[in-house]
């Protein structure tokens, strides 16, 4: 029987009500979704990196891709309520320790949070790599970022050579890392 058939019929069935209420959410989600210019779509592999501006938690600025032309750069977004975030950036600051020498630059871009919640946190877990400040989540909206943690990889000449959507151990990252600076 057609959905217009059972929505019309006078003894519609019992899941008609099930049907109207399914189809009445997909529509509205698109519609919705359709006009709302602050949600961009996810950047793809290939893609260059959204540029951005913003600030260190002291207040210093940063820019991409100015402040980091011609350098390969890890752009991690995260938050200290993720409860994966902790022990990936811990070992994060390992992989950073053994390759920056080589060049390789890692931001952590705080999504949503100030900079006070921003410095107490790096400081707790003890990571050196730059912190930067999202309070507003317009980078991480200009990523298409979803989820935290999220971290792309982004070569020397700004574009994006890999990402990872959640938790990775170090060895996965460690991996990604190497091939940004050969």
């Amino acid at each position: 029987m057609s959905l217009l058939k059972n929505l019309t019929s006078r003894t519609p069935s019992p899941l008609a009500g099930w049907r109207i209420l399914l189809l009445t959410a997909v529509l509205s989600t698109g519609l919705l979704a359709c006009g709302d210019d602050s949600v961009k779509h996810p950047v793809n592999l290939g893609d260059p990196a959204p540029a951005f501006r913003t600030t260190d938690a002291a207040g210093a600025a940063a820019s991409f891709p100015e402040d980091f032309a011609g350098k390969p750069l890890v752009i991690r977004f995260w938050a200290d309520w993720c409860k994966y975030c902790e022990s990936e950036m811990q070992a994060i600051e390992q992989v950073y320790q053994r390759h920056r020498q080589k060049g390789l630059r890692i931001l952590a871009i705080n999504t949503g949070q100030d900079a006070k919640t921003v410095t107490t946190y790096i400081q707790k877990i003890g990571v050196s790599y730059p912190a930067l400040l999202d309070e507003q989540s317009n980078i991480a909206r200009s990523y298409g970022v979803v989820g935290l943690p999220t971290t792309f990889f982004v070569d020397a000449g700004g574009v994006i050579r890999a990402k990872i959507v959640g938790e990775a151990d170090e060895a996965t990252f460690e991996r990604h890392a190497v091939k940004l600076i050969q």
